[in-house]
């Protein structure tokens, strides 16, 4: 047998309940019959015309009659046909039945605008489009906030799926696709998979290069995009002052970045507080398009305060808004025990908001850890057991503590505490200055203030230093560090809390840390990562916990997280004297929401979105298609135009059988007024 027989194009219908319309033909047939029984007197003025005139009529009339009753027929039968929608398929495909898997990118860079409709409404409807033309497929629908896929259904329960799908602020990158691909593989017994990857293709999100190891996946790159495009976006921002101030002036800095075509009106940035406007100003964009601002405002009340800020740009709504939620009237207590002399620079930084309450003592003096979130040991030169006992039992009930060093020759005592506490040691004492190359930006002390640091501004330097080492268990994280990797302000967790130690002295004749721009802002971070925090400003699609502070820790006592019509429980772990709870797990919609449990007091969150989702950079398709040179990779270019399935062919017969029953009743029309132009020219010939 041939080959070309494996390819025997058959015809099925993507609705074929349709097909018993077909009975309507009927109905043409029974008025024709019915016409067939009705007789016409016919006056002549003689008689001798009767013979002929009868066998002219009754010829006429058949073959009027015949053709007018195909023509009516046929004109339903395409009708039926075309609701119907026949296709054409072949053997061969029903064979090799492939998994059908649909992604579709509902970042939040898919709602931009593509004439009057947001390109993920164009992913979508060209989505309906390829499960309608492979019916007898089984598909797999994916997205960013449903990656855990179910089991393959069917056209019908796959068109459904897509109706579910709306905007989000998770983003998927293409690994994470393709490696669910293959799990779906391992699990079902097919042959291959074609996967359909409908996105923006945006440059930030979408690898330049990816090859997929797997040949029975082939990839089908779908781009929706549209880069003509002006956007201006909030990028960020945050208080000026760690806390925020009840009656006393406060300030906001926000960051916000152009790109695209310059507008015509500059945009105007306000600030609205508990839904009153409060205050307002215009952007102006430097050459690089970012433009840094500050807005100054006040609150007369206590308690949790929503600040919204807005931007009147029409182009793209979803970076056009910024949540903070900041709550007034906070007091966070700092320890400060002295071993020697008193370090003025400490207080000074405290003292400069009425945000902190801070204490001062002597290092031997009986004072309750307790109530202190943070607690700092200004010049130690050595621990004693009471002292380690104390360290070691506020870390292991979440407070934080900061260790200032004096610089000493024997490193006897200092090295027995930090060995018990943290599991560091000293290793020697250089003497050599040296200023500090890096800056962890990853670091939770750096990571909400980095927007603030000035371009020019020099890391601290140290006139000497202790060289650290620390094991596996101590989990060092080097916040400052020299250029040989030495730290300068090292982080250890070696237990729920959090240790900072610094490896030199916070005198002048050791450094100036104490008079660098990182001192202060460090200090009020050591102290609100001990506690419940007073500002939110997060994003949605953040998958690190937050901090609350709760007393009664139970299966009773679950914090509940309830805003924008929803309240869920959501995932909560208990970390030394509160929860860490992981609101990026639930939450994928910005906005305010509020923590709330039997027995504490309701904390506001903000949600915002992603400032990456704002960075509207997009791979071309030649880009695309000189980078992806996979055998397996194809990419479909035009948008506009149905993706064709894989599975059947799409060859658009309904539109076919709409043209012929255009033509059945262009036909019949033709008849009827062929027949009625003869009927008048035999009334004027008699």
């Amino acid at each position: 047998m041939s080959t070309s027989f494996a390819y025997i194009c058959l015809v099925s219908f993507l609705f074929p309940l349709f097909l018993v319309a077909g009975l309507t033909v009927a109905i043409p047939i029974a008025i024709h019959l019915f016409n067939l029984r009705r007789y016409k007197t016919v006056y002549f003025p003689h008689s001798r015309f009767l013979r002929t005139v009868q066998l002219h009529s009754r010829k006429q009339s058949q073959v009027k009659y015949k053709w007018l009753l195909a023509c009516r027929i046929a004109f339903l039968l395409f009708v039926v046909l075309a609701f119907a929608q026949p296709f054409f398929t072949n053997s061969h495909h029903k064979k090799n039945k492939r998994l059908q898997i649909v992604y579709i990118d509902n970042s939040a860079s898919m709602t931009l605008q593509k004439g009057t409709r947001t390109l993920l409404d164009i992913a979508l409807e060209t989505a309906r489009k390829q499960i309608a033309n492979t019916p007898n497929a089984q598909f797999v629908i994916l997205s960013n906030d449903n990656i855990a896929s179910y089991q393959p259904s069917s056209s019908e329960k796959a068109l459904a799926a897509l109706s579910n799908i709306y905007p989000n602020s998770l983003r998927l990158s293409s690994e994470q696709v393709v490696s669910r691909v293959q799990q779906l593989l391992q699990n079902e017994s097919t042959e291959g998979a074609d996967l359909y990857f409908y996105s923006d293709f945006q440059k930030n999100s979408f690898p330049s290069n990816v090859s997929i190891a797997n040949s029975s996946i082939h990839f089908f790159g779908v781009p929706i995009q549209n880069t003509e495009v002006a956007n201006i976006s909030i990028d960020t921002a945050f208080l000026a002052q760690p806390r925020l101030q009840t009656n006393q002036p406060n300030q906001i800095v926000v960051i916000c970045h152009k790109m695209g075509k310059d507008k015509s009106e500059m945009p105007v940035l306000q600030l609205n507080i508990n839904n009153q406007p409060r205050s307002a100003t215009t952007l102006h964009f430097d050459a690089d398009g970012l433009s840094r601002d500050t807005l100054s405002f006040q609150v007369n009340t206590t308690g949790w305060q929503q600040l919204l800020l807005t931007l009147n740009d029409a182009s793209i709504r979803y970076d056009d808004t910024f949540r903070i939620a900041a709550r007034s009237a906070s007091h966070l207590s700092v320890l400060v025990l002295n071993e020697h002399q008193v370090n003025p620079f400490i207080l000074a930084g405290f003292k400069a908001y009425s945000g902190f309450q801070a204490d001062q003592h002597n290092i031997d003096d009986d004072i309750d850890w307790k109530p202190y979130n943070l607690v700092v040991l200004n010049g130690i030169s050595g621990f004693t057991d009471g002292l380690t006992k104390r360290i070691a039992s506020s870390l292991q009930q979440g407070q934080s503590i900061c260790i200032f060093p004096s610089k000493v020759s024997d490193l006897t005592s200092l090295n027995n505490g930090l060995q018990k506490v943290a599991g560091i040691h000293i290793d020697q004492l250089d003497t050599s200055i040296q200023q500090a190359t890096g800056l962890q930006q990853g670091s939770d002390l750096v990571r909400d203030l980095f927007d603030r640091i000035p371009p020019d501004v020099q890391l601290p330097q140290a006139v000497w230093h202790y060289k650290i080492s620390a094991g596996l268990t101590a989990n060092q994280q080097s916040i400052l560090s020299f250029r040989n990797g030495d730290p300068l302000l090292a982080q250890y967790t070696p237990n729920i809390g959090k240790l900072y130690f610094f490896s030199s002295g916070l005198d002048e004749a050791s450094g100036n840390f104490s008079s660098s721009y990182f001192f202060v802002p460090f200090l009020y971070q050591m102290a609100s990562l001990a506690t419940t925090a007073d500002v939110y400003a997060l994003r949605a699609d953040q998958q690190q916990p937050i901090f609350i502070s709760l007393q009664q820790k139970d299966e009773r006592n679950m914090v509940h997280l309830i805003g924008n019509g929803i309240d869920i429980i959501p995932p909560q772990r208990p970390l030394g004297a509160g929860l860490q709870i992981f609101v990026g797990q639930v939450l994928h919609r910005s906005g305010f929401y509020s923590l709330t449990s039997k027995s504490n007091d309701t904390i506001l969150i903000a949600l915002n979105q992603n400032p990456a989702e704002s960075q509207l950079s997009f791979w071309s398709i030649s880009e695309l298609q000189s980078q992806w040179k996979d055998a397996h990779i194809h990419w479909l270019a035009n948008q506009n135009t149905s993706v064709q399935g894989n599975a059947e062919g799409s060859f658009p017969l309904w539109k076919v059988c709409i043209i012929l029953a255009l033509l059945m009743l262009a036909a019949e029309t033709y008849v009827l007024t062929s027949s009625s132009r003869t009927s008048s020219i035999k009334k004027v010939a008699s």
